[in-house]
């Protein structure tokens, strides 16, 4: 074990620091959604353009997640996270003195990469800092309690920060990183097991890998517009899929893999990312019509839309409070399904929603969502973690986070190719509204499949006594 039971201040101020990472990650991806029409008026960005830069950043963290977890593994956690959060830091800012478009398209792909190797360096950092058990599973529910945070606040945030000027919604994340590294180097400390293995760097198969995750992940974006370019479409897939298969047999082969096969034998670890990925889809996908129907249907504004969606943070009190009860009362299979079920309710819920819609009508579901994410996210990341060895924290951690990523890409590109195929040539609220509720069938089917997923592993079990702590595999 890592850690003793008792923690440190220092643990304590190492779990803050980490925290503070994947909120500020968080809140600057959300930011960045509300003020991209300010950042269109302001610069002249053509729509094309536009779309560009939330999908460079999508790029880079999705393309890097991989690697950047084995890095971690490598090279030292501490040392990744410390380096990546300086870069994150260096090229926010820079995106806000862009007055070009490629500029922000380049800041917004390197602070993607960053993003990359930050994240599962600071999830593996919690995982080997925090002994397994009651004490890791408290520390990952209020990570993944704070990360949900990030995104809703965000919203409201970006709306504030945009009214003042766009350029803030690069700045603030620059005086956020700078704190934390002020803090972070001090705190933050390589724990003892966490040696680089013998037999060097799989270059080949982190060339691979990235090539095959940038590859799929831009395919994925480019569902958003189904009527431009298919062959580009499919040739993107192809060559992802291609890539992904070269990178299997460079893994057979290699003495030191950059990700042990081995280790996606495992059942539960298997089931707990593609349930991640599920979730995220169903999540995002929401969250994007929402705002669509808050904002052009309804005309509400950003900071109406953000307030609005906060009910659906109501992760930020039940993550660190009553999951980890339910957690070691249920255990985590049982605990991701309620969750997954209750969320189903609230996305089926909202299919029918209505142009005279009050807030009240769509609070229920807002509410049921959120309770959802407090249920999933945290014991998921739990699930995907438990187990692994800690020479291996790194790359569990970066698996996880890609199915989370690619899953908020596929959700996004999902219900914008589903409403923009029903909507057609209709201008009308009411063609915007069947529209809406068309696409809404895509989170609602996600969270059916992750349910599945989900119940399967259960199948067979026997509940242990009562009080007991179960096993935390599904």
């Amino acid at each position: 074990m890592p850690a003793t039971e008792r923690l440190s201040g220092r643990a304590l101020g190492a779990l803050l620091v980490l925290c503070g990472a994947i909120f500020l990650e968080g809140i600057d991806v959300a930011m960045l959604n509300v003020a991209l029409p300010s950042i269109r008026a302001d610069l002249g960005l053509s729509t094309g353009m536009l779309s560009g830069v939330v999908s460079a950043y999508v790029l880079g963290y999705g393309g890097f997640l991989l690697l950047g977890g084995r890095a971690a593994d490598l090279l030292g956690r501490r040392r990744m996270f410390l380096l990546w959060l300086g870069v994150f830091l260096v090229f926010s800012g820079l995106g806000g003195f862009a007055t070009e478009g490629w500029m922000l398209l380049v800041a917004r792909f390197v602070t993607g990469v960053a993003a990359g190797f930050m994240t599962p360096a600071g999830l593996s950092l919690i995982t080997t800092t925090f002994a397994e058990g009651r004490q890791r599973n408290k520390a990952l529910l209020v990570y993944a309690g704070t990360a949900a945070a990030g995104f809703a606040l965000g919203l409201v945030i970006g709306g504030l920060l945009t009214a003042i000027g766009w350029r803030w919604v690069f700045f603030a994340p620059v005086i956020l990183s700078l704190l934390l590294l002020l803090v972070a180097v001090p705190v933050l400390r390589e724990p003892p097991a966490d040696r680089r293995p013998v037999g060097g760097f799989d270059l080949l198969g982190a060339v691979c890998v990235t090539g095959a995750m940038m590859l799929l992940v831009y395919g994925v974006v480019r569902l958003e517009h189904p009527g431009e370019g298919l062959a580009l479409t499919a040739g993107a897939f192809a060559g992802g899929l291609a890539l992904l298969a070269a990178f299997v047999v460079t893994e057979r082969r290699s003495a030191a893999p950059l990700v042990r096969l081995g280790l996606l034998r495992s059942g539960p670890l298997v089931r707990a990312n593609l349930a991640a990925m599920l979730l995220t889809v169903s999540f995002f996908g929401f969250q994007f019509l929402v705002t669509l129907y808050l904002q052009e249907l309804r005309g509400w504004s950003a900071i109406q839309t953000g307030l609005a969606l906060i009910a659906a943070a109501a992760d930020v009190v039940l993550a660190p409070t009553l999951t980890p009860w339910l957690v070691n009362r249920y255990g985590n299979a049982r605990v991701i399904l309620s969750g997954l079920v209750v969320g189903l309710a609230g996305y089926a819920l909202f299919l029918g929603v209505g142009l005279d819609w009050t807030y009240a009508a769509m609070l229920p579901s807002m509410l049921l969502i959120g309770t959802m994410f407090a249920f999933v996210y945290g014991p998921l990341t739990i699930v995907a973690t438990d187990g692994v060895a800690e020479h291996e924290q790194g790359l569990a951690g970066g698996l996880i986070n890609t199915s989370f990523q690619f899953g908020a890409a596929l959700g996004l590109s999902m219900v914008t190719a589903v409403n923009v195929a029903v909507l057609g040539a209709g201008g009308t609220p009411e063609a915007g509204l069947r529209a809406i509720r068309a696409a809404l069938v895509v989170p609602v089917a996600a969270t059916l499949l992750a349910a599945l997923v989900i119940a399967f592993g259960l199948r067979g079990r026997v509940a242990p006594p009562a009080g007991r702590r179960q096993a935390v595999g599904v």
